[in-house]
């Protein structure tokens, strides 16, 4: 038995795309420390991915903006398998941009709206219809952002719903609390080389600023952020609920570093 015990532990992860997604290095994580790993995902095109990712795992598709598609999947899983689940991964975030960037006070109502519905309010729904097939003491962790108060103006209005995501584990977690053990916490990584954070506007440059910022001026890995994720689906974690944990490679505590500062005011 592995430190984690995850052995034949059986985890849903919502949200992969591709090799290069959080989610998909959660689950090489969890796969390698002997869990049983469900993926769903958005489209065919990324089943087929998922499929070929992970060919020893069962692919399931469902785009939540639509509420009764995670009811559907919901009892498409169940069929699949009989045994409770001990853990479910949110990696999912959406941002539509649909007439470019703009400064926050421009955000449109219907991309803020939507954003938030994906983004945030798919969290809720699929813990409340996945409820009856949680173990006890199962696990839920979501993925965030480093720090939700850094105002970052080419990450647009998607801080203010991580931090609506954020919010809610606090409320999940007390309201599973009257009838189960379920605990509900986050993976807040910083910036991070994913297919996703390329499409984000200077992203790059923020990137490469961020490798000078953290400490050991190495950036940050996705496996790093999916080994938290795989702490907190495990049963040693279980003295963990509503956090955020922040992996930044202590990048929060020096954006006073000397050489950055002498070389913005020389």
């Amino acid at each position: 038995m592995s430190f984690l015990n995850l052995e034949n532990k059986k985890i849903v992860i919502f949200g992969l795309a591709n090799r290069k997604s959080v989610a998909s290095a959660i689950g090489r994580t969890l796969a390698e420390n002997g869990a049983e790993i469900i993926h769903v995902v958005r489209t065919e095109e990324r089943a087929k991915t998922a499929r070929k990712l992970f060919p020893g795992s069962a692919v399931f598709i469902c785009d939540v903006e639509e509420e009764e598609n995670i009811i559907r999947v919901r009892d498409e899983i169940a069929e699949h398998s009989k045994d409770k689940i001990h853990g479910l991964v949110h990696s999912i975030a959406f941002a539509n941009y649909s007439e470019g960037m703009k400064p926050f006070h421009q955000t449109l109502k219907k991309d803020f709206l939507q954003a938030i519905d994906i983004s945030c309010y798919s969290l809720l729904a699929i813990s409340n219809h996945f409820r009856e097939l949680l173990e006890e003491d199962a696990s839920v962790v979501t993925i965030s952002i480093s720090t939700t108060k850094m105002a970052a103006e080419n990450y647009g209005y998607m801080a203010p719903v991580k931090a609506a995501l954020e919010s809610s584990l606090c409320f999940l977690a007390k309201s599973f609390s009257s009838f189960s053990q379920v605990r509900f916490n986050a993976v807040c990584p910083g910036l991070l080389k994913t297919s996703a954070s390329a499409g984000i506007p200077g992203y790059v440059d923020s990137y490469l600023f961020a490798e000078k910022v953290i400490l050991r001026k190495k950036a940050l890995q996705t496996s790093e952020a999916a080994n938290t994720a795989a702490f907190l689906l495990s049963p040693r974690s279980s003295g963990i609920n509503s956090q955020c944990i922040v992996v930044d490679g202590g990048m929060a505590i020096n954006y006073f570093d000397t050489d950055i500062v002498r070389k913005a005011v020389s």
